[in-house]
């Protein structure tokens, strides 16, 4: 895990040991600090270095030598290291001393419960942001001030019933972070309405909250979604992942999609379906060459 240190900006990498850190969640503008700039030597007149400045700062001042920010922490550059960071994602947000939540279009005096702007915000509709919600034990949400300095807006304890009704995440997960005995279908529903850039992470990014591993194949396209659901099925017998109903507008006939969904949109539906996991008595089923046999 590559952390970035608070004051000298300088970035360190850890094997074993890993220090109390500090972590971003934020979305991604046009331009951001990415990893090789920040071994220039004059990151200052960069796009994104304000960002960075400013989360590392905030860190520092709350006693942390380190912190993670996903911009510049990883390598993008080698398919190893992307790999590894995807699949590690989930365990670092949940391991985080903190998680500082950005959000670049909320005004830090934003009264949440009263004002539109914080539910309306960016960041509840990045498919990313699900797990970096629900993973960490606090999160503080902070916007800019008209200095454009950073402001606590509240936490994910004080919303706590503004964020269930904003995200459909129950408030006993935003609590304890404990999905294990939530269905798929009702998982896979909060992620229904977010949105991301490339359409292999809608898949990617869900792998914590199921607490399954990928390989990374950025060009799938939507076979990575395919690929999400069979490995959930390797380690759960709950038939709710077969309770969804497709997307896609004015479909009235049999499509030849198969038991498995095209993306997490085709969960739209199903938040209401309860864990169906009896292992004492479930039958197994299994991804076979000519489908699915239960």
């Amino acid at each position: 895990m590559r952390l970035i240190n608070t004051i000298t900006r300088e970035q360190k990498e850890f094997y074993h040991e890993i220090p109390e850190y500090a972590i971003l969640s934020h979305t991604w503008d046009k331009q951001e600090l990415l990893f090789d700039d920040m071994k220039r030597s004059d990151p200052e007149g960069l796009p994104g270095f304000e960002k960075v400045d400013k989360c590392c700062k905030l860190a520092a001042s709350r006693g942390f030598e380190y912190v993670w920010i996903d911009t510049c922490c990883i390598d993008k550059n080698s398919s190893a290291e992307l790999q590894e960071a995807i699949n590690s994602m989930y365990r670092w947000y949940k391991n985080a001393e903190v998680c500082f939540a950005y959000l670049s279009d909320v005004q830090s005096n934003t009264n949440p419960t009263k004002s539109p702007a914080f539910a309306a915000s960016l960041w509840f509709t990045r498919g990313w942001t699900l797990q970096e919600l629900i993973a960490p034990r606090i999160v503080e949400f902070y916007g800019r001030n008209e200095a454009g300095d950073w402001g606590e807006i509240g936490t994910k304890s004080s919303l706590r019933d503004l964020i269930a009704k904003i995200t459909g995440v129950p408030i006993g997960v935003l609590k304890t972070g404990n999905v294990a005995n939530i269905s798929v279908a009702t998982r896979m529903s909060w992620a229904s309405r977010r949105h991301t850039k490339r359409e292999e992470d809608q898949a990617y990014s869900l792998m914590g909250i199921f607490d399954v591993h990928m390989t990374m194949v950025y060009g799938e396209g939507k076979r990575a979604f395919a690929r999400l659901q069979e490995e959930i099925m390797k380690v759960s017998n709950d038939h709710s992942l077969f309770a969804w109903k497709s997307s896609k507008r004015h479909v009235r006939h049999w499509t030849g999609q198969g038991l498995l969904a095209d993306s997490p949109a085709d969960f739209i539906h199903s938040g209401q379906y309860h864990c169906s996991d009896h292992s004492d008595g479930a039958a197994a089923y299994q991804i076979t060459n000519v489908g699915l046999r239960i």
